[in-house]
């Protein structure tokens, strides 16, 4: 079972581009990157040559004796089978958070070999990057993001010709019945698995659920590996505490993170160190509120209101131990956490769309709480996600009436329509927003 990710596209782009920087590669443990990286230099190079800092320690000396990357090269072609030439090699260099020499050598391949596609990548790289003080090359390389497998990747392989239908879609008009119910059951199958590839490949292989559930609990096991490996001694317990906290603060009607959920007489100045690592792994997104939806969003962020989501609704659902058969029964009863689980999937989906930029969210000193605020464009848009079909609330109509916002969205489990400057979308779709927008004129 192979998964098509589309960052192997941004790759190709990367490939030709004028002024081409190494890649430095991003993201949270276990999203497939060392996969990605091997599959584009496989598919688009004559040859492919993968240089492990971890495994193979003894290529920290090759860094350590020179900066030449002409030197580096001739040496490095001592490690390996296939020859280095450029334009015709992709070199990688993984797990590169072992070997500061390597990371540094980034420079000087930008600045005096450009000629070399390098793409680089670690496990945990920005914990290490603070953690050791190392120094990253900034403006000598493009820094590349990378997450879970999306939505809209998953449904390219488990019902292609779904897929097809909703990515040649050419103007917002009703869905036809058939389609939005294989949304439906996809996504709710996605949400079982989350966007960890070995999970989706047992799903989509029918290996049953409890394979899923092997897998996703040996992703959450590593992870907790990582805190007692990656982090500080004294740290270790309050990333332990605010990890396994994440599925009672979205559960409750918080409007805000609240330090007390994690432990009776929590502190900010306690927990936010170990806050911060979660955020560096790349395994949590802070979604911080806005006093007002001004541009940029950035400056009217609230830094101590804030919520806390999971990188990986998969994840999310087997650290809560929710049961698979609930999520995939649409008339399941869990409440608040159906909630959860719907703004989670969506943030999962509209994440890899936002060129770095994590959404916030408003609320109101009354009760009105939208879900994420996003600039799309030179607008300002307002996200409200629903868990089924029921749109009750006043929520968005409350910031309709303050801010009279062009466009407002929202996703929930009904059909996709256009009317009044409200887009309302299936959930599903939430990884076609960028389109979705461009369709709205």
């Amino acid at each position: 079972m192979r998964i098509e990710r589309d960052i192997i596209e941004a790759f190709k782009q990367w490939k030709d581009a004028p002024g081409r920087k190494p890649i430095l590669l991003k993201g949270a443990r276990q999203i497939g990157k060392t996969w990605a990286m091997e599959t584009f230099g496989k598919e688009c190079f004559d040859y492919c040559v993968k240089f492990d800092f971890d495994r193979q320690v003894e290529l920290k000396s090759v860094f350590q004796t020179t900066k030449s990357p002409d030197r580096l090269v001739k040496e490095l072609t001592l490690y390996c089978e296939q020859p280095i030439v450029a334009g015709k090699t992709l070199i990688i260099f993984d797990e590169i958070q072992e070997c500061e020499e390597a990371l540094n050598s980034l420079k000087y391949f930008c600045e005096d070999a450009p000629e070399y596609h390098i793409i680089a990548a670690g496990s945990l790289l920005g914990v290490a990057v603070k953690k050791r003080k190392m120094t990253v090359p900034v403006g000598k390389v493009k820094v590349m993001k990378m997450f879970p497998v999306t939505f809209k990747e998953f449904l390219r392989v488990s019902d292609p010709k779904t897929f097809e239908y909703i990515d040649a879609l050419d103007e917002i008009r009703h869905l036809p019945g058939i389609i939005l119910n294989k949304l439906r059951t996809e996504y709710r199958r996605y949400q079982v698995s989350g966007g960890m590839p070995e999970a989706i490949v047992a799903l989509l292989d029918d290996k049953g659920v409890g394979e899923v559930e092997s897998t996703l609990q040996d992703i959450l096991d590593l992870y907790e590996l990582d805190f007692a490996k990656y982090a500080d001694p004294r740290e270790i317990p309050r990333i332990h505490a605010i990890w396994h906290s994440l599925p009672a603060q979205l559960s409750k009607e918080n409007r805000k993170f609240v330090w007390k959920v994690i432990k009776s007489g929590a502190r900010s100045k306690d927990y936010e160190d170990a806050l911060m690592w979660l955020e560096d792994a790349g395994i949590i997104y802070r979604v911080y509120n806005i006093s007002k939806p001004g541009m940029p969003l950035s400056a009217y962020q609230q830094t101590n209101a804030f919520k806390v989501y999971a990188c990986d609704c998969g994840l999310l659902r087997r650290l809560a131990h929710l049961p698979a058969t609930v999520v995939v029964d649409p008339i399941a009863n869990y409440t608040e956490f159906k909630g959860a689980m719907a703004e989670n999937s969506v943030l999962q989906s509209i994440m890899p769309l936002l060129d770095d930029c994590i959404p916030c969210y408003w609320t109101s000193a009354e009760t009105a709480e939208v879900e994420y605020i996003i600039q799309l464009g030179e607008e300002i848009v307002p996200i409200e996600v629903k868990a089924e079909g029921s749109i009750s609330g006043n929520s968005l109509s409350e910031y309709n009436r303050r801010y009279n916002p062009k466009y407002r969205i929202r996703f929930s489990m009904l059909n996709l329509q256009f009317n009044g400057g409200l887009l309302s979308s299936p959930s599903p779709l939430a990884g076609w927003l960028n389109k979705l927008f461009t369709l709205l004129g």
